[in-house]
């Protein structure tokens, strides 16, 4: 009998200092003013800037559509002390046939250097051996992406290659850098030590 994942969906959870939590239609300000519509932010994610209500209502649309299948992971990164919308962070990849998940995540420029993305990630890392069930967790990023890839090493991560001149983006390419955690590094570290 072959491993099964378990298609939970995305479900709150709570850190220390955050709310992680399914994005809903009342988050669009907080969304626009904090990250968003922000042209930094959404470069280095690798998106477009989304400056209208009406680009943010379909963005919102087309995340909260997702959420009716149970193997789609995106959360909200909702900061406890003020209640804004300061990011998000997903599985934007799910391999239901070999057992692994693909972490992206944003946090917006005045939440930055605050080990907001170090705190999400790690949450989000054990929802996805303890919950879902993965065999392996994958994180990517470019080698010029310095502060993802201090995320990466303080969330355990261990390196595994370059894809060469994988992106082109502003006029030369780049390399994307893989990492992973594997199932026995996670319960080898201990989940207090990484969630």
């Amino acid at each position: 009998m072959g491993i099964e994942l378990n298609p939970c969906g995305t479900m709150v959870i709570e850190t220390k200092r955050l709310i992680l939590k399914p994005f809903a239609n009342d988050d669009a300000e907080s969304m626009m003013r904090n990250w968003v519509a922000d042209d930094y932010v959404q470069d280095m994610y690798g998106e477009p800037a989304y400056k209208t209500p009406e680009e943010v209502r379909k963005l919102l649309d087309k995340y909260t559509g997702g959420y009716e299948n149970g193997n789609y992971y995106r959360w909200a990164v909702m900061e406890k002390e003020s209640g804004e919308c300061i990011g998000q962070i997903a599985y934007f990849l799910v391999d239901t046939n070999n057992h692994f998940g693909e972490i992206e995540y944003c946090i917006g420029t005045a939440f930055q250097g605050k080990g907001y993305a170090t705190e999400a990630t790690k949450a989000v890392i054990g929802y996805g051996f303890d919950k879902i069930g993965f065999h392996k967790v994958q994180i990517c990023c470019r080698p010029s992406n310095i502060a993802s890839k201090k995320v990466i090493d303080k969330c355990g991560f261990t390196y595994e290659g370059t894809l060469r001149d994988y992106f082109y983006r502003h006029g030369s390419y780049e390399g994307r850098m893989f990492h992973s955690i594997l199932r026995d590094e996670y319960e080898e570290a201990g989940n207090d030590s990484i969630c």
